[in-house]
């Protein structure tokens, strides 16, 4: 790295001797297959583990939610020669007002557009 790169740091780097390990948290699709106020039913192409904590983003209508969850059961879905499709069950972790306000309007208005067939 040349030394006009290393003057725009904010912080000096160290080199790390030996191991250490960390995890990178990215965006994967999933379908959702079950929601309400406190929780979903989502289904991915790659198991959940069990308690852990994730960032869900939400599309619900118009509207995009970020809300924290934690896996509550995984199991295997559905199955063929090439995919394996995994379903989980989401508990939703102290979500804030606004994230709150947003799934529970998003709720009502698949019922009422339910209840109006």
């Amino acid at each position: 790295m040349t030394a006009s790169g290393r003057d725009k740091r904010d912080a000096e780097r160290i080199e790390i001797l030996g191991d250490l390990l960390g995890e990178v948290m990215v965006f994967s699709p999933m379908a959702v297959k079950e929601i309400s106020v406190t929780g979903t039913q989502v289904e991915t192409a790659f198991p959940l583990q069990l308690d852990s904590l994730h960032d869900f983003r939400l599309t619900l209508g118009d509207r995009s939610v970020v809300v924290k969850g934690r896996v509550v059961h995984c199991s295997i879905s559905d199955m063929d020669q090439e995919v394996v499709l995994y379903r989980s069950g989401v508990e939703f972790i102290e979500p804030s007002e606004r994230v709150h306000s947003v799934i529970s309007e998003f709720v009502d208005a698949i019922k009422d557009g339910r209840r109006a067939l």
